[in-house]
């Protein structure tokens, strides 16, 4: 009963993580919202018992994405410099 309720729980925080990746218009942010919202979808493997993606899912959804949006976005506004 309580792992029913755990589960429920990940799930309405995966959504509004999602909703709230959806709704935030500014990248740098975006990009914070965006490993926040990786570390959540790798937690609710965890609770539904997948370690191994929960692992995979950290890494890469909430460190190596969001650092390279935050490179990328350095690189652009780089490049907006050279050109002006």
């Amino acid at each position: 009963m309580s792992e029913t309720i755990l589960q429920a729980g990940i799930l309405i925080f995966v959504a509004a993580g999602g909703t709230a990746v959806v709704f935030n218009r500014e990248p740098l942010s975006q990009a914070m919202v965006v490993s926040f919202y990786g570390l959540l979808l790798g937690i609710m493997f965890f609770v539904f018992q997948a370690p191994d993606v929960g692992l995979s899912q950290i890494v890469v959804g909430a460190v190596a994405l969001p650092l390279m949006i935050l490179l990328v976005l350095a690189r652009v506004k780089k490049q907006g410099r050279k050109s002006d």
